[in-house]
């Protein structure tokens, strides 16, 4: 087995854009954390390569742009946790919290948990609620993903072999901005979620919702959007009783939970209606 500890961007993609020429059993796999790649293999030995990329400094800021924040993708979550950002990426933050205990928020990155596509991310609803996108680079040149159309189904994302994901870019918005993040688990802490749900509202200077972003995750294959919801905030008091109310069963209709062992299908539609309820409440001051 080949270990190459890059040191460089371009030092990966070399040698990625190499490993893509390989039949899809022996392309080395892209290793930063190592969080869900080295549990994944149980017993088994890693026959691939690796192409670590976690020393490769210009992966690892959060910075502010003119335009967007930009996360690198090497950048963990505790990092993310202790970096300074306006009121917008709190859910993230919560969510951060959320990603196993802290030893694995030391290790994790944000674009693994993203690479990985696990249902269950607890990443993905805020990053949706946030209008995030990816940046993907290969020796071809760079491309820049909605979130949403990166995340095919599961285990599934739009990365193609030779590429490496960069950064995760997000949209300034206003400091009145304000997000949340919940979660449905079995237990309080190292759990994988039955559901969870992220909500982003940006008031206007009346006092009512101008932008609302409603996300919804482990209820399908993919983390969803509450379009038809977020439309109908649109306008109202930013009242955490009010918006509560708005919330009706039929909002979760983009939604296609499964029956496992966390959850039934009913019971996690339940839970996700109920964590929506008690997000917008919360980030309105209900």
């Amino acid at each position: 087995m080949r270990y190459l500890a890059a040191r460089s961007v371009e030092e990966a993609l070399e040698a990625l854009a190499d490993g893509a020429q390989l039949p899809v059993s022996e392309r080395p796999k892209l290793v930063a954390g190592g969080t869900d790649l080295y549990p994944a293999l149980g017993d088994r030995p890693m026959r691939n390569g690796l192409i670590d990329v976690s020393k490769i400094s210009a992966l690892l800021p959060v910075e502010a742009m003119e335009e967007a924040w930009r996360i690198g993708a090497a950048c963990r979550w505790s990092d993310l946790i202790k970096a300074p950002l306006p009121p917008c990426f709190d859910g993230l933050k919560v969510a951060a919290r959320e990603v196993g205990s802290v030893q694995i928020q030391n290790a994790g990155t944000v674009a693994g948990n993203l690479c990985n596509a696990s249902p269950a991310a607890d990443g993905v609803p805020p990053l949706l609620t946030l209008d995030a996108s990816v940046e993907l680079r290969s020796v071809r040149g760079d491309r820049t993903v909605a979130l949403s159309d990166f995340l095919l189904g599961v285990r599934q994302t739009a990365l193609a072999p030779d590429e490496l994901m960069v950064a995760i870019h997000i949209p300034r918005r206003p400091t009145s901005a304000r997000s949340t993040f919940l979660k449905l688990g079995a237990r309080r802490y190292l759990v994988i979620s039955i559901c969870m749900v992220a909500v982003m509202i940006e008031p206007d200077a009346d006092g009512k919702v101008a932008l609302a972003r409603v996300a919804v995750g482990a209820c399908s294959a993919v983390a969803q959007r509450l379009p038809a919801l977020e439309q109908r905030l649109l306008g109202a008091p930013m009242n955490g009783l009010a918006l509560a109310d708005l919330v009706t069963a039929e909002d979760l209709a983009p939604l296609s939970p499964i029956d496992d062992i966390r959850g039934g299908a009913a019971y996690r539609l339940v839970g996700a209606q109920e964590l929506v309820r008690r997000a917008l409440s919360s980030v309105a001051g209900g």
